[in-house]
């Protein structure tokens, strides 16, 4: 990448005529040691200064460089008697060159420590590039994305090469400095004026001095955890924010969680942020709000009509009356929790208007109105999530009759039996109204094919009691498509399954896998059962002597053992699949050969589905940054063999569907049985499920079996194998 600059001579036709031809000549070598190693420091121009430059043209930008250069030169001895700064960009994103590639002087005297116990010179192991802007102005997206032009030619393109290291002119100095103002929160790595990072758009000054105050009044409380200084909302921040509200209400020490203790306190102090007398406590909540996402006050420390306006959005937004004063200062310890969260409460890109309103209702009626004790407001983002989930079930166990202070949102006995009981019965009202919410948070259903087609849930349906032919039809292809006996009602199965990943526990299925050794014996066992197909795993990478070795790996014969009772197999492979740093391309690519290898020793035939497993509750992040190149390796590694197998994938609903969509998993193995699972909350079975794992047990003393649902037109698994009559 390069960085096209202008020269000296650009900015020094604007030098006084005495200085001129010094300012237009080619910058000096210091006699100074140089070595740009550290990387760059960020300077500006300082303080606003109601004379200076407007920088509302090019001209205005060069004439203020000519005036850095008179100020510098002004001490011959005090910059070496030049421009102080290697470069300077302007907010047009113009680069133009300083004392360029030899040693600037702007970096003040001192070291930093590059690793322990080296240590380099401010100036001489760092370049300088100086912003053209002070204190009231903000940097442009044209300046940031200068700033990484030239960051990035430094590195690689220069011919005295720049280090990786960026720093804030303030980092460490022994001069009291602001410098760079508002750049401070983009001159660190891994900002957006890094190259070695994606690029990432603007941070937001408000958030940046919320976050800088926050560190700076709290950075002594006991337990205090400082957030980066990055003007980027995120976890750190707002748990910083809730510390600092700790401390203002004298808990100590101060945790990063919102917890009863925090909630209680808020409570009992019972004063809205307008009559709060606390300039602390207003700081936070103005800076909770830009946090969220609102326009507050700018200056945070005043609670004022732009504050209330603010808050007032938030109420309404989340579905609570603010007009209302005494509901309004009832959910005052509801929303300050809220505040101090990452929930949004506005509709995020990708999400749904009508899930939103399901949303704001769960919040108006239950937390509101009803006042379940162990409700928190749900997100109102158009997702629907863990929390959402929670809450839905919180709100279905009132409907069903369940004590207030025993909802615990858990699909427990209690909520079982009252689903079978009144769940299943005629349904009217706020019970009908969620039973039909529960239908749209899982929209679409599939409905069979060739190929098959996707079946969303209509929005009109939900707030009717008429059981319309459409939900009603809705309701049958998703019984059918989870494999549930089709009857268009909302019967216990039904809500179940809805509502679980699991589904209904107890229901019949064909489908099994286990750790032990399938003997004839044992085989015969499961085929009394009522079991059609066994899932067991190719190999295990543990040594015998292993203090966890489990001897899960199928044994010579055993396949064949399995088919000769009337059985069918799955395969499944599983390398210490439970801790992300398991799952790389490498060791992707590598399993993926192991496993062909296993399988054709099994004589497993040609075309046969292998299920590679991630045995934990992943997350979007790790399916990024490690699930999906494992599985990337897996594909590539049965490619290279020729494609003998297909592969498949074991895990939660959600990492089950963006592997298959992403990396084109045949088949999904899904761990229903872990509900509790953030992948199996909020999340629909995918389009390609073929067994959904139910239930775990002991089938017989010593031998644990899980139960899985094997889907009737799913994967049909191995039946025969090679060589045989």
């Amino acid at each position: 990448m390069s960085a096209i600059f202008h020269s000296r001579s650009s900015w020094a036709e604007y030098a006084s005529p005495d200085k001129r031809h010094h300012a237009t000549q080619p910058p000096q070598a210091s006699l100074n040691d140089w070595n740009p190693i550290g990387g760059v420091f960020v300077h500006y121009r300082g303080p606003w200064n109601p004379f200076g430059h407007d920088y509302e043209s090019e001209e205005s930008c060069q004439r203020d460089i000519a005036d850095i250069y008179h100020e510098h030169t002004e001490d011959p001895d005090k910059y070496n008697g030049d421009i102080a700064y290697n470069f300077l960009v302007c907010p047009h994103g113009e680069i133009y060159e300083g004392r360029g590639y030899e040693r600037g002087e702007a970096n003040t005297a001192g070291e930093i420590e590059r690793s322990p116990g080296e240590w380099i010179g401010r100036n001489a192991g760092f370049y300088s590039i100086c912003a053209l802007m002070r204190s009231n102005h903000a940097p442009t997206e044209a300046m940031l994305r200068a700033y990484r032009r030239l960051i990035e030619h430094l590195r690689t393109e220069a011919p005295k090469r720049a280090g990786t290291m960026i720093f804030p002119h303030s980092y460490q100095s022994d001069i009291a400095t602001e410098c760079p103002g508002n750049l401070t929160m983009y001159a660190l790595p891994g900002s957006t004026i890094d190259p070695s990072v994606p690029w990432s758009g603007f941070a937001d000054i408000h958030v940046y001095a919320a976050q800088r105050w926050v560190n700076a009044t709290y950075r002594s409380a006991p337990g205090y955890l400082p957030c980066p200084e990055s003007g980027r909302t995120g976890w750190s921040t707002v748990l910083s924010l809730t510390q600092g509200l700790q401390h203002e209400h004298g808990i100590s020490p101060t945790v990063q969680n919102f917890g009863p203790g925090t909630f209680d306190a808020v409570r009992r102090r019972d004063r809205m942020p307008r009559n709060e007398l606390d300039a602390n406590l207003i700081r936070i909540y103005n800076g909770a709000l830009w946090s969220k996402g609102y326009w507050t006050s700018t200056n945070q420390a005043t609670w004022t009509g732009d504050s209330e306006l603010a808050l007032a959005q938030l109420y309404r937004d989340a579905g609570l009356s603010y007009t209302d004063e005494v509901n309004r200062h009832r959910m005052w310890p509801h929303v300050a929790r809220a505040l101090l969260r990452m929930d949004q409460f506005q509709l995020v890109p990708g999400g749904d208007p009508e899930v939103r309103r399901i949303q704001q209702r769960l919040n108006s009626r239950y937390v509101a109105d009803v006042g379940v004790p162990a409700m928190g407001l749900v997100p109102c983002d158009g997702i629907y999530s863990r929390d959402v989930q929670q809450g839905l079930m919180m709100a279905i166990q009132y409907e069903i009759g369940i004590d207030p202070h025993s909802i615990n949102g858990y699909f427990g006995p209690g909520t079982q039996a009252g689903l079978r009981g009144t769940g299943s019965g005629q349904l009217t009202g706020e019970l009908r109204y969620l039973f039909r919410s529960a239908c749209y948070f899982n929209s679409p259903t599939m409905l069979p094919g060739p190929p098959p087609a996707p079946l969303g849930y209509r929005p009109e349906d939900i707030g009717t009691d008429t059981a319309t032919s459409t939900h009603v039809a809705w309701v049958r292809a998703f019984q059918r498509f989870a494999q549930l006996p089709v009857t268009g009602t909302n019967d216990y199965p039904t809500w179940a399954q809805l509502l679980v990943s699991c589904g209904d526990t107890s229901r019949p299925a064909t489908g099994c896998d286990c750790i032990t050794q399938i003997t004839a014996s044992r085989a015969a066992q499961l085929r009394t059962a009522g079991y059609q197909i066994v899932g067991r795993y190719l190999d295990e990478h543990l040594p015998p002597d292993d203090e966890d070795f489990l001897n899960k790996a199928l044994k010579p014969g055993e396949p064949q053992t399995i088919l000769d009772a009337g059985l069918r197999l799955f395969p499944i492979f599983q390398w210490n699949g439970t801790q992300l740093p398991n799952f790389t391309y490498p060791k992707g690519y590598d399993q993926g050969t192991v496993a062909h290898r296993k399988a054709v020793e099994h004589r497993i035939p040609v075309g046969t589905c292998i299920y590679f497993a991630v045995d934990y509750d992943a997350l979007d992040v790790d399916i990024d940054s490690n699930i999906n190149p494992y599985f990337r390796g897996v594909r590539d590694g049965l490619a290279a063999l020729g494609n003998r197998y297909s592969f498949g994938v074991y895990g939660s609903r959600h990492v089950c569907s963006r592997v298959s969509r992403e990396i084109g998993a045949r088949w999904s193995l899904v761990s229903g049985m872990s509900w509790g699972y953030s992948g199996n909350l909020g999340f629909a079975l995918p389009e390609n499920w073929s067994l959904n794992q139910i239930r775990e047990y002991e089938f017989q003393p010593g031998w644990g079996l899980d139960h899985d649902v094997w889907r009737q037109d799913g994967d049909p698994g191995v039946s025969v194998l090679d060589g045989a009559e």
